[in-house]
């Protein structure tokens, strides 16, 4: 029987070549498999047709949109999730609704591989490789690009030789990766680390120096979960676009950093994630004033190293699934809503309310009905620093 190999397949140049070039180093059958995670672009049929006129035995589409906005973009938003405090995690939390949809595919096909179209230099080669085993133990995986040397003069000349149905016009000069949680672009002259972004790399966001008007947005949750956008009830799905739009016309959500690859090398990485920036900031000013002190101290801690397990494609893990557990308890009482200014490229929270709020007026008050017995500060302190003092005797003398 022939072996079979799922390809995850995006309807570019590199993996439509790749078909045809996994054919032929291995002698397989090429399961195409695309999955729609926001990203725009082509039709998913015109993409599954042009997968089988590239010679693709099989050729699947999944609409997967809602799919990822609620099981991996919201976790990401409870999370708090910014990879070295920054970056939301835009390309890592798509890669494993994909490997799902592959790795379903392969049982569903008889396939014994599955193929993707990352380098051996990036990040996101371990994250279909680690998620897959994880899934699938017995599946192998390959890698055109980094196993058989298809570089990109070979993929051009391969599919003109073929006569392939695509365009083999000039690469541009960024790498991009973009769904409908950001947007991320890399290389070309943004590898030099001193050059500054120009405006045409941009697509998500406009130019936050140009003067507007301010756009003020209610974004109301339910136990971490966003419900409404001024008092409009959307899906999780709805409420990162209707973001997208309005926090990207204000310029929100630009980051331009110098990252830590899993790999071990660093990398210079402009993001656009509009709509994610502003609602974790949202659901950060939320869970100040519904979360208890400890609990939100600690909470920050599991944030950084939920964010890392992400990043470097642990999503199936033992420990992340654990950390989804806390982070889940942590946003029971994360209600309410909250206002805010969308404005100059930034999302500025204006005000907050709750009914699970922990925010008590008159305790926090310094004016005529303050309940805080002033007077117990005074053995607090004593008591507290104490340990200090007796150390401090000590070590003055």
């Amino acid at each position: 029987m022939t072996e079979r190999v799922v390809l995850a397949y995006s309807g570019g140049l590199d993996t439509s070549v790749a078909i045809g070039w996994i054919a032929e180093e291995t002698g397989a059958e090429v399961i195409a498999v695309a999955v729609d995670v926001g990203q725009g672009g082509e039709d998913l049929d015109v993409i599954r047709k042009r997968a089988l006129a590239c010679g693709a035995v099989e050729a699947e589409v999944a609409d997967a949109r809602d799919e990822f906005a609620e099981e991996y973009c919201l976790p990401a938003i409870k999370a708090n999730a910014l990879y070295m405090d920054r970056y939301p995690l835009v390309s890592a939390l798509s890669r494993p609704v994909i490997v799902k949809h592959l790795v379903a595919a392969a049982r569903k096909h008889g396939a014994t591989t599955v193929a993707h179209g990352c380098t051996g230099k990036g990040n996101d080669q371990v994250r279909f490789e680690a998620g897959i085993v994880a899934l699938a133990p017995d599946l192998k995986c390959i890698a055109p690009v980094r196993d058989y040397a298809m570089t990109r003069d070979k993929a051009i000349a391969f599919c003109e030789e073929k006569g392939l149905p695509i365009a083999t016009t000039k690469k541009s000069p960024y790498s991009i990766d973009q769904n409908v949680f950001g947007r991320a672009i890399e290389t070309g002259f943004l590898e030099d680390i001193w050059n500054a972004p120009i405006e045409d790399i941009y697509d998500y966001t406009q130019n936050p120096a140009v003067p507007r008007e301010p756009d003020e947005v209610i974004i109301t949750f339910q136990q971490g979960v966003p419900v409404a956008v001024d008092g409009r009830p959307v899906t999780v799905l709805q409420a990162i676009q209707q973001l997208n739009e309005r926090a990207g016309a204000q310029g929100v959500g630009r980051i331009d950093m110098v990252e830590d690859r899993l790999v071990g090398i660093k990398s210079r990485e402009v993001y656009e994630a509009p709509g994610a920036i502003a609602l974790i900031t949202a659901h950060q000013e939320l869970e100040n004033v519904t979360v208890e002190r400890e609990l939100a101290r600690y909470k920050r801690q599991v944030e950084q190293r939920w964010s890392e397990l992400v990043y470097d494609g642990l999503w199936f893990s033992p420990l992340k699934r654990a950390l989804d557990g806390f982070v889940n308890e942590a946003n029971q009482h994360v209600s309410g809503d909250i206002r805010m200014t969308l404005h100059g490229g930034r999302a500025v929270v204006t005000g907050r309310r709750s009914e699970e709020s922990l925010y008590d007026f008159n305790l926090a008050t310094y004016d005529t009905g303050d309940t805080f017995d002033q007077s117990a500060a005074k053995g607090f302190i004593d008591i507290y620093s104490l340990s200090s003092k007796i150390a401090a005797k000590r070590d003055l003398a």
